[in-house]
């Protein structure tokens, strides 16, 4: 196991236990410095904020499973999504192997992306199914 996945393996045990025992929580607080009034957020982020080390939030919608249902759908559900929120899925679906598309600031050139690999995805392996 290398430094990084062992640090974040221990910060994400010692928050697990703070948010669960409140005698730890406060023995950690008094420790580190942190004042009694301040919010106490071990593990959880409010949902505005992005995580840090560059991850994203969770997707919305699952664009392949809405992809089955036909294009049209598919893009009318895209369509309520901003740029930042069509990201989001575009990160968690995998859809930019090359990392071009999260620099991407036109929302119409996301969405075509997202309903291109979308439709491919939706389709791959039909031609072993029976109908």
């Amino acid at each position: 196991m290398n430094l990084k996945r062992t640090l974040t393996a221990v910060a994400t045990v010692v928050a697990d236990e703070a948010a669960h025992n409140p005698a730890f929580r406060s023995r950690l607080e008094e420790a580190l410095g942190v004042k009694a009034s301040e919010p106490k957020t071990f593990g959880k982020l409010p949902a505005d904020e992005k995580r840090k080390g560059g991850r994203r939030a969770a997707a919305l919608l699952d664009p392949v499973d809405l992809a089955r249902h036909g294009e049209g759908e598919l893009r009318a559900k895209l369509d309520g999504l901003d740029v930042e929120r069509l990201l989001d899925v575009v990160a968690q679906f995998g859809m930019d192997p090359g990392k071009l598309v999260m620099k991407w600031k036109d929302r119409e050139r996301i969405v075509d992306r997202i309903v291109e690999i979308a439709l491919a995805r939706s389709t791959k392996g039909d031609a072993f199914r029976r109908d």
